[in-house]
């Protein structure tokens, strides 16, 4: 679409075979699951989507559900033969795809393996992680040796939403996950890093939140004011808040605008966001549309290059 600057998608996915036949053993069915249809895919379809987008590399990522449903075995196996095939696909078009592995969390030894195996042999440029696993959230310190080895390795680490185990029933927004409970659910894991001493302790792994943040450029502040009356009381561990929230990445994948945008703005690092499509969970007509709506939004125009590209490019360490 556009001819003027490159543009890095950094929340793309993809859904291979292998993947929908380990949810089938995990009697998994998506559109139960999350209330949201599993959309067709293939490399052939994506990358005709990417030229049609102008999109010129893509960071492919797995989405929801996730691979862990309480078998350790079978999702440690899984998460080999997905993280295998999609290396190869990035192998095969290295020029437009590379990959976050997925991680079998919370089995820390399997999570273990798979890091090392995911960036010593195969190429993963960073991790794909889930907001919460069987209800362990990111920020658990059962956690801790997983993100040890990610620190080690300077890792960059996507967020994806989750739902959350519990849900209330006959309304609404326990049907379609998307609309509230990824939202809610990744804001609920960030903030659990936050205080549990996550991004302190861990100060090299680079985080990225999908969404525009999600919900935390509305309640971060909040998280301060209450921080500033808990701490002194014993009631929550010391922890700078606003220093982890400025280390933290951010995609614009969604429904950036007209609202959620201009929040991220007035809160985050300009040269921390990022651009996200989302494909193919949304279809190309509407990633399109609001492509371009965000090409020609006037306060990102001082910084598009950077939000479009270059943020990307140097996280990722990509040079198209």
């Amino acid at each position: 679409m556009s001819d003027t600057i490159k543009i890095i998608d950094v929340h793309s996915h993809f859904i291979l075979p292998c993947y929908l036949d380990g949810l089938k053993k995990m009697h998994i069915n998506p559109a139960q699951e999350d209330g949201f249809p599993t959309p067709p895919w293939s490399v052939e379809g994506h990358l005709a989507f990417m030229e049609e987008a102008g999109i010129d590399h893509s960071i492919l990522s797995l989405s929801t559900p996730h691979i862990h449903h309480g078998d350790d075995a079978l999702a440690i196996a899984l998460c080999r033969q997905i993280n295998e095939e999609t290396s190869a696909i990035c192998h095969a078009h290295p020029d437009k795809f590379s990959f976050a592995a997925c991680l079998p969390n919370p089995s820390v030894d399997g999570s273990l393996a798979e890091i090392a195996y995911a960036y010593d042999h195969l190429g993963a440029v960073g991790v794909k992680v889930a907001s919460n696993n069987n209800g362990v959230y990111l920020g658990d310190p059962s956690l801790d040796p997983i993100f040890e080895e990610l620190n080690r390795r300077k890792a960059v680490i996507t967020i994806h939403p989750s739902r959350a185990q519990a849900t209330p029933n006959n309304v609404f927004t326990s049907g379609p996950a998307p609309l509230f409970e990824y939202i809610a659910d990744t804001t609920r894991a960030v903030l659990n890093m936050i205080t549990n001493g996550t991004l302190e302790k861990y100060p090299d792994i680079k985080v990225i939140v999908p969404h525009s943040g999600s919900f935390l450029p509305f309640v971060i502040h909040r998280l301060i004011g209450i921080s500033e009356v808990l701490i002194p009381k014993g009631l929550m561990e010391p922890v700078d808040v606003l220093g982890c929230f400025n280390r933290l990445y951010f995609d614009i994948a969604g429904d950036a605008l007209p609202i959620a945008l201009d929040a991220l703005l007035e809160v985050a690092d300009p040269s921390h966001i990022m651009y996200g499509a989302d494909y193919p969970y949304t279809p190309s007509v509407p990633i399109i549309r609001k492509q371009k709506q965000l090409l020609e939004y006037p306060p990102l125009q001082p910084i598009k290059e950077e939000v479009f590209y270059k943020n990307a490019a140097k996280l990722y360490g990509i040079s198209l």
